[in-house]
Formats: structure tokens, C-alpha cells, sequence
């Protein structure tokens, strides 16, 4: 994935972006400014200019830090858009990962970091100016449907304890009940052991809500756990990385939805990807 580069002005007008992006024949990351009308330094204080990055590419972080170098020496303010913000899950142990991908997002003095629903609020706290979008307005505007409307689900399941406070919270957006499942370990060894979840009504659909689906194991385990056929069942996740045997989730779930934080690494069955850019934009300030 590379670097996409645009132009604002204070107003939030779009430009013509100020910036493209290049690599030296030797492999180093680079910015150029672009020749146009609106690429003159005079009036690089009246701009914003903002960067996405999709992903974890080491390659793409360096990319990052020349474009913030080049902003801040042409005096514009510098927004990156970093929905899936690398490091989340290991916000513990030897090596503290997501400190060490916070120093280095915070090395290059960003004026703000934009990221979409972080794994763990570990990070959020050492990310410098960060802004942090939730999930439970997409859940409900993309997937499921506002309270008062005919919603396309009538529950919200939380796979595990970690999954409670968001899937809670896109419940309460979508005025619908949660439902509580969890994950059990042979307390010997550590290993998963079985799955269970809390009685569901005979009637409707349900859809689980989560941030992260890796190889999407625990989904297919929480899936047969509740007996339920895959049409009254539909799985969103917030980044899907859809490693290993994720492919077979189309097997437990009607419908999967995730967005396009971070380039899924398999094809799924099903799977609706939901652009992230127009809700991560408007937070721009």
C-alpha cells in the first residue's frame, strides 16, 4: 500500500494536492512538491495537508515521515489519516510494540493522527494529538440501521470480554440489546477449550461486533456455538486483516463487513468493505 497525499485549505476546500510521492532508485522515500497554482510556499500556511496510511508497511512509515518533514518546513499543518493504528495489540510484554510504534509516529510531530477504532486504549494514550473515531456510528449508518427504521439486525453479540464495551456501544447506537459470549481455556494448558454464548431469541438476526479479525477462529467457533444457521448471523469487524483460514467465515456468517483500514490478505466470501475516508475527514480541525 502506498502513501495517498492531498490538499486543503483551512476551510476544507480540496486543492490540488501539494505533494506526490517517489523512491530514489536506491530504495529511499521521498516527497516532491507538485508543480500547479497551488503549490506556491506563500500560501502553504493557508493549507492542511493530509496523509492516509493503510496499514502497517515499515516502507509506508518512512513515506510518512518525509511528507511531515516537508510540511512542517513549508509551514502548512499536517493531518495523517492512520486508521489502523499499528502496534495495538502489543501494548504489553518485551518489546512494548505499541510504544515503539507510537515513538516513531510521534518522532515525525504530526499535527494530528486520525485512527478508526485502536485495539487497545494503551495506545491511544501514547500516540501524541491523537483523534480516535469509534465504530458504533458506522455499525449503525453502514450495517445495521439507525433505531426507528427497519433494522437489518434486532441483536449485537460481543464474542469475548475484550469485545464488551465496543459492542456495547454500538448496541446502544443502534437502540438494540447485546448479547454476551465468551471464549474458555483448558486453564492447564491455556489453549482454547470451547465457546459459549448467552441464550438468543428464536427469531432474527445478530450481527458480532469487533474490532479485529485475524484468522477469524474465534468468530467460527462463537458461530457454532450459538447454533444458528449463517443467515441470522453477520460478523463486523473494524479491521480485517483476514489471515489463514479466514476465507472460511464465509461458511459461518450471511453477511461480513469491515472497512478499508487495512488491505485484506484473502478474498472472503461476502465480504462488504466500508470506505473509511468521509468519516475520518470530517474530524479534520
Amino acid at each position: 500500500m502506498a502513501v495517498e497525499l492531498s490538499t486543503r485549505t483551512r476551510s476544507g476546500q480540496p486543492v490540488t494536492p501539494t505533494f506526490t510521492t517517489m523512491r530514489f532508485p536506491a530504495g529511499e522515500a521521498h516527497v516532491k512538491v507538485a508543480a500547479g497554482p497551488d503549490s506556491d510556499a506563500a500560501g502553504a500556511p493557508d493549507l492542511v495537508e493530509v496523509a492516509t496510511l493503510r496499514g502497517t508497511s515499515g516502507d509506508d512509515l518512512v513515506m510518512l515521515g518525509m511528507w511531515a518533514d516537508a510540511v512542517r518546513q513549508r509551514g502548512s499543518r499536517s493531518v495523517a489519516l492512520v486508521p489502523y493504528l499499528p502496534g495495538a495489540r502489543q501494548d504489553r510484554g518485551l518489546p512494548f510494540g505499541a510504544k515503539v510504534y507510537a515513538d516513531v509516529l510521534n518522532g515525525f510531530h504530526i499535527d494530528q493522527v486520525i485512527a478508526f477504532d485502536p485495539h487497545s486504549p494503551v495506545i491511544v494514550d501514547l500516540v501524541d494529538h491523537l483523534t480516535v473515531v469509534t465504530s458504533d456510528r458506522i455499525v449503525r449508518d453502514e450495517v445495521v440501521g439507525a433505531p426507528g427504521t427497519d433494522q437489518r439486525y434486532q441483536g449485537i453479540i460481543a464474542p469475548d470480554a475484550g469485545a464488551v464495551a465496543r459492542a456495547t456501544a454500538a448496541a446502544d447506537a443502534c437502540g438494540l440489546p447485546v448479547y454476551r459470549a465468551e471464549k474458555h481455556r483448558n486453564p492447564d494448558t491455556g489453549k482454547l477449550d470451547g465457546f459459549s454464548c448467552e441464550p438468543l431469541p428464536d427469531t432474527g438476526r445478530f450481527l458480532v461486533v469487533d474490532d479485529i479479525c485475524d484468522g477469524g477462529g474465534t468468530f467460527m467457533g462463537l458461530a457454532g456455538s450459538t447454533g444458528l444457521p449463517k443467515e441470522r448471523l453477520g460478523l463486523w469487524v473494524s479491521h480485517g486483516v483476514f489471515s489463514g483460514r479466514a476465507a472460511q467465515l464465509g461458511d459461518h456468517f450471511g453477511e461480513i463487513v469491515t472497512t478499508d483500514s487495512y488491505p485484506a490478505q484473502n478474498a472472503i466470501e461476502g465480504l462488504r468493505t466500508v470506505p473509511l475516508t468521509p468519516y475520518l475527514t470530517e474530524e479534520i480541525r
